[in-house]
């Protein structure tokens, strides 16, 4: 389907999202929340689809809510009704892909500024990139609002310390892409110009493996986060199960003891 605030795009079986307001440094105004979220839900149940990319277009990858878009009641930024979907009534996501209920993994490639909503990308994916042009900061108390779900996230993926020092220093500090990986919170950075092309190889061998396994990996360790050790072990014990009962997981051992490269068929 056409979009008109991002990109969209299938390329073997790794979907690509491209953020594409960079006269707006990406920020997210109601229309391009509404997009989003079609677009991952459309990744999500396309067979084809086995892995998700997202990324952005200009010098920012998202700097949070589009100012200009924000009601003057304080309501949250949606195009539907105030209050007339559950999803209005949980914390806000705004940008974030629905990390908790979808299965396929998703790569983030932070390509320039990444501030406010534009942080969840990096505390809700599953694999971040960054190139070496990319910063980090978070402007809520600079503007005189509370810095919310955004670094409650970010005080789960950094030292409480580090996560209390960004949101309280607000616009007037911000972390390099070095910082945030010896941080733990990007996993590589990448030379400007091969960020893309980088997010790509690594999408090629994420689909290397095989998909349903990869899957359940994914959801036994994002809900295993959210329980006691005890309670993740055995959740993880059940998706491995399930896979167990998938023509892949024939195809794999088969594959292996014939010394070729195994034919996935996600099934």
């Amino acid at each position: 389907m056409p979009f008109d605030t991002i990109g969209y795009e299938v390329d073997g079986h790794t979907a690509t999202i491209t953020l594409n307001r960079p006269e707006a440094l990406n920020a997210l105004s109601p229309h391009m929340i509404t997009e989003l979220r079609a677009a991952y839900d459309e990744a999500e149940n396309d067979d084809k689809v086995w892995l998700l990319i997202v990324t952005a277009n200009g010098r920012a990858f998202c700097t949070g809510a589009d100012v200009k878009a924000i009601p003057g009641d304080g309501k949250v930024l949606n195009e539907k009704p105030y209050l007339s979907t559950y999803e209005q009534w949980e914390a806000p996501q705004e940008g974030t892909p629905p990390f908790r209920t979808m299965t396929k993994p998703i790569l983030v490639a932070i390509n320039g500024i990444c501030c406010g909503a534009g942080l969840d990308w990096v505390t809700t994916g599953d694999i971040i990139i960054a190139s070496d042009r990319a910063t980090f900061f978070d402007p809520h108390v600079s503007i005189g609002l509370v810095a919310g779900r955004e670094v409650v996230r970010l005080a789960r993926v950094l030292p409480r310390t580090v996560a209390l020092r960004m949101a309280m220093m607000g616009k007037h500090e911000r972390m390099s892409a070095q910082r945030a990986y010896e941080l733990g919170m990007i996993t590589e950075v990448v030379e400007h110009d091969r960020l893309l092309e980088r997010a790509r190889e690594i999408a090629d061998i994420l689909n290397s493996n095989a998909p349903l396994a990869v899957r359940g990996t994914r959801l036994a360790i994002v809900k295993g986060l959210d329980v006691p050790m005890h309670e993740a072990e055995m959740l993880a014990e059940s998706f491995r199960e399930r896979v167990t009962r998938t023509e892949d997981a024939l195809e794999g051992p088969r594959a292996f003891v014939e010394k070729r490269a195994p034919e996935w068929q996600c099934r």
